[in-house]
C-alpha cells in the first residue's frame, strides 16, 4: 500500500461520485438547463421510478464514504504499546560457537543509500559473527516504527546491493524450522568483482514474519483494517563464500542459534511465530 487507507479511500470515493455523476447524466435521470434560463439540476419523477435500487445504495455509500475514510485511517502505533525494540541489548553479542568479531571494520554503504536509510529506520544494527572455525556471518537488522505503506516499510535488499554496484541473483525461497514455527527467507547471490555474497533475509511486521510482496501487502491490510500501524525491521544475513550451499547452511544454523539465544518474549518481533 503506497499510502494510507484514510487516502486510499478518499480517492476511491472521488472517482465514484465522477462516475456515478456521469451515471445520472448519461441516463437521462438528472436534467441540466442552461443557467441563462436560471434553471436547477433536478430529477423528474418518473425518472425516479426508473432509478434502480443499487443507484440509490451507491449513492448512500458515496455520502458514508468520507466516514469511512476517517475511522479506517490507522492511529494505533504498535510500537508504543509493545515492549520496545533495543536491538543492541536485545540481539545478543554472542551465542552457540557465535561470538561478535569486533576486529573486523563496519563498510559503510554509499552516502545516498545511508540517507535512505536514515529516513526509513529509527535504529540500524550491523555485526560481524565468527564462530570457532574461523566462519564469518554479517548480521544487519534495520527496524522502523512503520510498516503500513510501500512508502515507510523496510526495503528490499535488492535494491541497497544494486546500488552499490553488485549484480544480484535471486535464488527463489527457503524454509527454516524455528522455535516452533517455520520461517521463510529469501536466498540471493551478490557479486561484486571477485566478491561473492549469498544473502539470507525477511521482514516482519509486530510478531508476522514476512517477505516483500503479497506477504507483506496483506499483513499490511490487516493490521490497517484493525487500525493499527505496526512495527517491524529487516533481517539479513549474509557472507563472503563462492559455495553457495555450503553458505546457506551455514547462515541457516546461525539464524537458528540466534532465536534460541534470544529472550523468549522478544523472539516472535524478530523471527515472527
Amino acid at each position: 500500500m503506497g499510502m494510507r487507507w484514510g487516502r486510499v479511500l478518499s480517492i476511491i470515493w472521488q472517482a465514484w461520485s465522477y462516475s456515478l455523476l456521469h451515471c445520472f447524466l448519461l441516463t437521462g435521470w438528472i436534467v441540466s438547463c442552461p443557467i441563462s434560463s436560471m434553471s436547477a439540476i433536478m430529477l423528474s419523477s418518473k425518472s425516479v421510478d426508473r432509478v434502480p435500487a443499487s443507484i440509490f445504495a451507491a449513492f448512500i455509500l458515496l455520502l458514508i464514504g468520507p466516514v469511512l475514510a476517517h475511522l479506517l485511517t490507522p492511529r494505533l502505533r504498535l510500537a508504543e504499546t509493545l515492549p520496545p525494540i533495543v536491538l543492541a541489548q536485545q540481539v545478543p553479542s554472542a551465542f552457540g560457537d557465535w561470538r561478535e568479531d569486533v576486529s573486523v571494520a563496519q563498510v559503510l554503504p554509499d552516502p545516498t543509500v545511508q540517507a535512505q536509510l536514515d529516513s526509513l529506520y529509527s535504529q540500524v544494527l550491523t555485526r560481524t559473527y565468527v564462530n570457532s572455525r574461523g566462519q564469518h556471518i554479517m548480521l544487519t537488522i534495520a527496524y522502523g516504527s512503520d510498516q503500513n505503506s510501500e512508502a515507510t516499510a523496510a526495503h528490499r535488499p535488492e535494491f541497497c546491493y544494486r546500488a552499490q554496484g553488485f549484480v544480484i541473483q535471486d535464488l527463489g525461497l527457503s524454509r527454516l524450522s524455528m522455535q516452533g514455527h517455520e520461517l521463510t527467507t529469501r536466498h540471493l547471490v551478490g557479486v561484486l568483482g571477485n566478491r561473492v555474497e549469498p544473502i539470507s533475509y525477511w521482514v516482519t511486521l509486530a510478531d508476522k514474519a514476512t517477505l516483500p510482496g503479497m506477504g507483506r501487502k496483506l499483513s499490511q491490510i490487516y493490521y490497517g483494517l484493525r487500525g493499527e500501524i505496526a512495527d517491524g525491521m529487516l533481517v539479513r544475513v549474509s557472507s563472503i563464500s563462492e559455495n553457495q550451499g555450503e553458505a546457506f547452511v551455514l547462515q541457516s544454523h546461525f539464524i537458528q542459534d540466534m532465536e534460541a539465544a534470544m529472550t523468549p518474549g522478544f523472539r516472535a518481533r524478530y523471527f515472527g511465530s
